[in-house]
C-alpha cells in the first residue's frame, strides 16, 4: 500500500511511481531553486493552497504538447500572419517579448478567474519562483498591445524540456499568442516538448495529449541530457530569434 512520503529540508523525493493514485507524492520540504530543480529533473512540481503544507505531485497519465503537434486557428493563424508583417516596425501595436515583465506576468496569473475562488499562486509560490527566474530556470513571455500586457505565460526550463506552469489572457488570443512565439522559439533550440501537468479540455484543443508517467520520465530524461535554450530577455520574433526591446523592467 502507498502512503504519502512526509519531507524536511534534506530529505531527497521518492521516485514518481511511489504517488498516490491522484499523483500526490510528498509533503514537506521547502521551495529553494535546488529543491524545485531536483523536483523537476525528476517529473515533479508543488501544488496546494495557501495556509497548507507544500504538496508535491506526480500525475499518472501526464499532459504534454509535443510541440510539432501545436494547433493554431485559423483566427490564430490570421493574427500570427498579419503580426508577422510588422513585428519589427517600431509603431508596431503588438508585440510578444522575453522575460521583459516576469513578476507583472505572475500576478496576472494569480488573479481570481470567473469560477474558481482562489488561485494556487499564493505570496510563497510568487517568491519562489521569482527567485528561481533570477537564476535563469523559470521564464516569461508576454503579448503587449499598445504598450500594455494583454496575456502572456511563465514556466521552467531546464535541459532541452519547458515546463509551461500558469498563462493569463486579457484579450482574445493574447495568450495563445504567447505561447505560439514560445513553440517557435523552443523549436528553434532543440525543445520538442512542454509540460501541460493537468488533462483539461482547453489544453487538448491546443494539441497536448496525455502520456503514461514512464514515458513521461523517459523523454524528460532524454531532455536533461542537453545545454537549455539561450534564454535571454527582448523581442521574440517569429523566427525564433530575439530583438532588442524597449520595456519595462520585471
Amino acid at each position: 500500500m502507498k502512503t504519502l512520503a512526509w519531507l524536511d529540508d534534506t530529505t531527497p523525493f521518492p521516485h514518481p511511481d511511489k504517488a498516490l493514485s491522484d499523483g500526490l507524492l510528498a509533503a514537506g520540504g521547502d521551495l529553494t531553486p535546488a529543491r524545485l530543480v531536483e523536483a523537476y529533473s525528476k517529473g515533479i512540481f508543488p501544488w496546494y493552497n495557501e495556509g497548507d503544507p507544500i504538496l508535491w505531485w506526480s500525475p499518472e497519465p501526464r499532459m504534454l504538447l509535443r510541440c510539432a503537434d501545436f494547433k493554431v486557428s485559423h483566427s490564430l493563424q490570421k493574427k500570427l500572419r498579419q503580426l508577422a508583417r510588422c513585428e519589427q516596425d517600431a509603431d508596431a501595436r503588438v508585440q510578444v517579448r522575453l522575460n521583459t515583465a516576469f513578476t507583472q506576468v505572475m500576478q496576472a496569473c494569480a488573479e481570481p478567474r470567473e469560477g474558481q475562488s482562489g488561485t494556487w499562486i499564493s505570496p510563497d509560490i510568487m517568491a519562489a519562483y521569482t527567485r528561481w527566474h533570477k537564476t535563469g530556470h523559470v521564464h516569461s513571455v508576454e503579448t503587449w498591445i499598445d504598450g500594455g500586457l494583454a496575456g502572456g505565460l511563465y514556466g521552467v526550463s531546464l535541459g532541452r524540456f519547458f515546463f509551461g506552469e500558469s498563462m493569463f489572457s486579457r484579450v482574445t488570443d493574447s495568450s495563445k499568442l504567447a505561447l505560439a512565439y514560445l513553440v517557435i522559439y523552443l523549436m528553434k533550440h532543440g525543445v520538442r516538448y512542454v509540460d501541460c501537468q493537468q488533462q483539461t479540455r482547453h489544453l487538448a484543443s491546443l494539441g497536448a495529449k496525455p502520456v503514461g508517467r514512464d514515458q513521461f520520465l523517459e523523454l524528460l530524461g532524454q531532455a536533461l541530457r542537453y545545454a537549455p535554450p539561450p534564454w535571454g530577455r527582448g523581442q521574440m520574433l517569429q523566427s525564433g530569434e530575439l530583438a532588442p526591446a524597449q520595456t519595462q523592467t520585471s
